[in-house]
């Protein structure tokens, strides 16, 4: 007989002993790794199940208020379960969705990586890295969560937002939200990069460039590169930062996976991965986190 597809169809969360009892009782799938730091909070566990119902297709983070909006006006699910909690770090929840458009694949595995190094060995095609730190303010590792795609995905559409009015907007037309704020630490808006995905090769960016002084954003546009309006460095004493993609680059291939490096450590191990990593950073002339943009 023909065995149906097994989709990621509900995922949980435990923050003690009797939930993970009541998980496990429902047959949810646990993934083994403590989201807290050692001796900070309570052990915290992401769980999951999979069948052959609707796919879950997009896995948001919220860490501030303003980031949930459009999120619940969307109809997004949310766990309602502080992945941070017990300790001081950010309030996280994790938000799914179900969706059907042409930029919805479905989820079919979940990890998650507690260490730069070994991170990048999870650039896997079909693989793709949410950059919300799941530690975000807590010290200790940095976690991210990587998801599975059922088929391969390719970057089509990039763009980003200086407030949450548009948050609602954006994930209506089938965007993902990058949740870390590009201006982190740095004062200044809130700026958050978004992507959509399509399963479609030829319709892919194939480059992304970033400028962060006025030579480099006069030698992308004479090259014919598409420039995204926002600065990503809005409302601080920094150096405006724009972001530049390319469609029609024939020496490229084209980006399957975008994502935000914020542990220096990461970068050589992100390098010797294969990972293009742009090694300019979005905070460029403040005292906020340097952070870099790597596309694989």
């Amino acid at each position: 007989e023909l065995k149906m597809p097994q989709y990621i169809t509900d995922i949980d969360v435990s923050v003690n002993e009797a939930e993970q009892h009541q998980l496990r009782k429902h047959g949810f799938t646990q993934v083994h790794v403590n989201l807290n730091p050692e001796g900070k909070g309570n052990t915290i566990y992401l769980w999951y199940k999979t069948s052959d119902c609707p796919a879950i297709t997009r896995i948001q983070f919220s860490f501030t208020d303003k980031m949930k909006e459009g999120l619940v006006t969307e109809g997004y699910h949310k766990v309602d379960k502080n992945l941070n909690t017990g300790n001081s770090g950010s309030p996280i929840y994790l938000w799914f969705y179900k969706g059907s458009s042409q930029y919805d694949v479905p989820i079919v595995e979940l990890d998650l990586s507690t260490d730069a190094g070994a991170d990048a060995t999870k650039v896997q095609p079909l693989w793709e890295r949410l950059p919300c730190d799941l530690n975000r303010r807590a010290g200790g590792n940095w976690i991210y969560l990587w998801v599975k795609r059922e088929t391969q995905t390719y970057i089509c559409d990039i763009n980003a937002t200086l407030n949450s009015s548009s948050d609602a907007n954006l994930f209506r037309q089938g965007y993902i939200r990058m949740d870390e704020d590009t201006n982190r630490d740095a004062g200044g808006a809130y700026v958050f990069l978004w992507y959509r995905q399509t399963t479609d090769s030829q319709k892919a960016i194939k480059d992304l460039q970033v400028s962060t002084d006025q030579e480099s954003k006069e030698s992308y546009e004479n090259q014919n590169y598409e420039k995204v309006e926002i600065n990503l460095n809005e409302g601080t004493l920094g150096t405006p930062v724009y972001l530049y993609y390319k469609k029609n680059e024939c020496s490229k291939d084209p980006i399957k996976m975008i994502t935000l490096i914020l542990d220096p450590t990461a970068v050589l191990p992100y390098i010797n991965a294969g990972v293009e990593v742009v090694e300019k950073n979005l905070n460029e002339g403040n005292s906020g986190f340097r952070e870099y943009l790597c596309f694989n």
